[in-house]
């Protein structure tokens, strides 16, 4: 029977384009987007997981950038330490020139002097960003960022690496910093030593100096260099752990973003079949809903 009112095989045709045309809609979005789930609708589970590590993917380049700039700091210190070591060996050979009874030591002063004046303008300009740790007050610590992490529960939180000033008798510093000046009266260089007639090795003057007292001047300085020896190691090692974190940061985010794109990231080989099979299917559906529709067409046939 053939009803003008109800047309089963226009409907039936009917909602198989509506169901092609959805598929094609979808198959669509993820060949245009390179995802298969590009909203919380497609599939609220892997889009919260995915939308959260993409965001810690962004931390994490964060934490990169912060690494580079903490890199840089040490990079300076362990720079003007290093420096200063050489310079200050440099005093301790001309100390034991001074201790040829031949020589003037007014003339070995004045070469110290210099070396000295060295000391300062390297401790001075060990600044990065504003930040100097060869010349800064004791008692403080200097932090680098390292690493940002998420615990089992949820949490968040920045983890930093710290560089400790005060560490030891004289800190792990060349000169103390007292309102955004060097204090030449502290740190390893500006501390008086009074084994050493009362003299720093910054403030070291030999002139009137008899052998004795250099001998307890190169005393003094040779301890001066074990303890700046000592800041260098801790500042290399610093930076041996900024470049291994910095590594492992770039690894984690490439690791991270591969996880993330398992998840949401459209197949597209298996998309772009897909999408010829549901154009064919469109065309089909549309014309087995054009047949459906002139099927009626034949009753009027039956009244001329």
């Amino acid at each position: 029977m053939t009803s003008i009112n109800t047309n089963s095989s226009a409907m039936a045709a009917l909602q198989t384009l509506r169901n092609v045309n959805s598929n094609l809609t979808s198959t669509q979005t993820a060949v245009s987007t390179g995802l298969r789930i590009s909203k919380a609708s497609d599939n609220a589970t892997y889009w919260s997981v995915a939308t959260t590590m993409k965001s810690d993917v962004g931390a994490l380049g964060a934490v990169s950038d912060a690494l580079g700039l903490g890199a840089a700091k040490v990079d300076t210190a362990y720079t003007a330490m290093d420096s200063s070591i050489s310079i200050v060996s440099q005093i301790k050979d001309k100390l034991v020139t001074a201790k040829e009874g031949s020589v003037d030591k007014t003339k070995v002063q004045a070469e110290l002097s210099q070396l000295q004046s060295q000391l300062k303008s390297v401790a001075q300009s060990a600044s990065f960003n504003g930040e100097n740790w060869v010349a800064a007050a004791s008692g403080g610590d200097a932090s680098v960022v390292s690493s940002f992490v998420r615990d089992s529960s949820g949490g968040v939180s920045v983890s930093s690496a710290t560089y400790t000033f005060n560490s030891g008798a004289k800190g792990n510093v060349l000169f103390g910093a007292s309102g955004g000046s060097i204090d030449t009266t502290k740190g390893i260089l500006g501390t008086v030593d009074a084994s050493a007639g009362g003299y720093s090795v910054s403030s070291l003057d030999i002139s009137s100096m008899t052998g004795g007292q250099i001998d307890s001047a190169m005393t003094m300085v040779e301890t001066a260099l074990s303890a700046m020896t000592s800041a260098a190691a801790q500042l290399g090692s610093l930076s041996s752990r900024i470049d291994l974190q910095t590594s492992f940061a770039s690894s984690l985010s490439d690791a991270i973003t591969s996880g993330v794109g398992k998840l949401v990231d459209a197949n597209m080989e298996e998309e772009s079949s897909k999408l010829s099979a549901l154009q064919t299917q469109q065309q089909l559906a549309i014309q087995s809903l054009s047949i459906a529709n002139s099927s009626s067409q034949g009753i009027l046939s039956l009244f001329r």
